[in-house]
């Protein structure tokens, strides 16, 4: 494993706790590794990555500067990262794209069937219908914004800067 320290932009590289990384991992400078991540053997990130509590990086996969990884996201192996990944979904294919939401994972930390729902009928709005982002982003706010997770989601995909997957 190599970690590179922070540089005079943000003045740390910082890594959360229980968080798994195994063989030949790279961590560039500056980037942020919430709670319970786990980077699997030959994970790559450039510099200034973000990734959310509880997200999984499959074997081989590289992530550009900047890009965020949402929490609870599971991304396959030799996935090339060049956007955010959003919250708990599963993130795979090349290029790579949305598969579902991580339905297991959530089930394993104890999200109810309603909550799975909830953010099954969000990611369907955003990837799987003809609307258009801004349009999906508007419905699902205005079906869905009681939830915690649903503005999770939100705030997301408002502050990405590197564009969604």
């Amino acid at each position: 494993m190599t970690l590179n320290r922070g540089t005079n932009a943000t003045g740390e590289t910082r890594i959360g706790e229980d968080v798994l990384i195994m063989t030949g991992v790279h961590v560039a400078h500056d980037c942020i590794i919430g709670n319970n991540v786990i980077l699997v053997n030959l994970v790559a990130l450039g510099g200034h990555v973000e990734i959310d509590d509880w997200a999984i990086l499959g074997g081989a996969s590289n992530a550009h500067q900047f890009c965020k990884i949402g929490k609870h996201a599971m991304v396959a192996a030799n996935s090339k990262l060049v956007q955010d990944v959003p919250p708990f979904i599963l993130a795979g294919k090349h290029p790579v794209q949305y598969s579902g939401i991580n339905s297991l994972g959530l089930s394993r930390r104890g999200f109810s069937d309603d909550e799975k729902s909830e953010i099954k009928k969000a990611y369907r709005y955003l990837f799987r219908s003809d609307l258009n982002q801004s349009d999906a982003l508007a419905r699902v706010k205005e079906e869905l914004s009681d939830s915690k997770h649903i503005n999770e989601i939100l705030h997301f995909y408002h502050s990405s800067k590197r564009g969604i997957i």
